[in-house]
C-alpha cells in the first residue's frame, strides 16, 4: 500500500492558493486514476480516496488540519494503517523552487516549509516527496512582500498554466514510484 499525501489548507478561501498545490495535485490524480471521491475521515484528521495503481493499493490523503499541523494528520494515517513512512509520498508547494519546477526526492529535510516541518517532526525525514515550485516573485517582491501573503495568494494565469503542466506529469512519475516500490 502507498499513501499519497497532498498538503494544503482546508476551506474554500484557500482552494486556489499557491499553498494548496498538494491538494490540486491529488484532485488531478483522483481523476486520472479514476478512484473514488474524497470522503472525510475525522479520526484521521483528513479526507481520503482509495483505489489502485498498477495493481497496488493507493490512498490519496488530504489533511484537514491547517498546513502547520499536517504532521498530526500524517501521524494518524500512518498509525491507523501501520505504514512505514517510506510508504508515504508527500506532494507540496515549494517556495524555494521556481514556479513550475517539479522535483522528486526519496527523502530530505523540511526546508522552509512549515507543513513539511510538522511532518518531519512527527515521522522523521525518510519518506519520498514531490515538490512543486511556486516562486514567481520578482527580486523586489522577495524583499518587500510578506511570505505568508504570497503563498496564500492566487496564481496568475501564466503561473497557473505552469503549475498545471507540472501536475499533469505526476501520474506517470507516481506509477514509476509504485512500480519501483518507492
Amino acid at each position: 500500500m502507498i499513501a499519497v499525501i497532498g498538503l494544503g489548507n482546508p476551506g474554500s478561501e484557500y482552494e486556489k492558493t499557491r499553498h494548496n498545490v498538494g491538494f490540486m495535485a491529488l484532485d488531478f490524480l483522483r481523476e486520472q486514476f479514476g478512484v473514488e471521491e474524497f470522503h472525510e475521515k475525522k479520526s484521521l484528521l483528513g479526507e481520503m480516496s482509495e483505489g489502485s495503481i498498477n495493481g497496488s493499493k493507493i490512498l490519496l490523503f488530504k489533511p484537514t488540519t491547517f498546513m502547520n499541523l499536517s504532521g498530526n494528520a500524517v501521524q494518524a494515517l500512518i498509525g491507523f494503517y501501520k505504514l512505514d513512512p517510506k510508504q508515504c509520498i508527500v506532494i507540496y508547494d515549494d517556495i524555494d523552487l521556481a514556479v513550475g519546477t517539479l522535483r522528486i526526492r526519496p527523502s530530505g529535510s523540511a526546508g522552509t516549509h512549515n507543513g513539511m516541518r510538522s511532518i518531519c517532526t512527527t515521522i522523521g525525514n525518510d519518506f519520498p516527496r514531490i515538490r512543486i515550485g511556486i516562486d514567481g516573485r520578482t527580486p523586489e517582491q522577495k524583499l518587500n512582500q510578506d511570505l505568508a501573503d504570497y503563498v496564500l495568494g492566487a496564481f496568475n494565469k501564466q503561473e497557473r498554466a505552469l503549475i498545471e503542466e507540472q501536475i499533469s506529469k505526476i501520474p506517470e512519475e507516481l506509477k514509476k514510484l509504485v512500480k519501483e516500490n518507492v
